[in-house]
């Protein structure tokens, strides 16, 4: 069976984030850093575990908060200067697009 693209493009943005976080000042490393991976670790977990869910829409709707939290860490990246202007733009980039992805699958779900 073929991996669905919104798990790749979840990995894809923690292959990216991961290692973009572990650059941030020490000070930020330990709250803000820790905040992002976090919830970017988590959004991959509730992916799976909508694919393995009778019912995934609960579980796709807790990823689309999740979804959302990442968002804000990200914004507030950006605003702390934590992230360059470039480097922004690319994890919104990848960010939308998962967005639009788990929105096709929630509106799927519903049916």
């Amino acid at each position: 069976m073929k991996e669905s693209p919104i798990f790749t493009r979840t990995y894809d943005l923690l292959r990216w984030l991961i290692p973009a976080t572990v650059k941030f000042p020490r000070q930020q490393r330990f709250v803000l850093a820790e905040a992002v991976q976090r919830t970017g670790l988590r959004l991959q977990e509730q992916l799976i575990e909508a694919a393995h869910a009778p019912q995934p829409l609960p579980a796709l709707q807790q990823a689309d908060v999740t979804l959302t939290k990442l968002r804000m860490y990200l914004r507030l990246c950006r605003d702390l200067e934590l992230l360059s202007l470039g480097q922004y733009a690319h994890v919104a980039r990848l960010v939308n697009e998962v967005g639009r992805l788990l929105g096709g699958w929630q509106k799927s779900a519903k049916v």
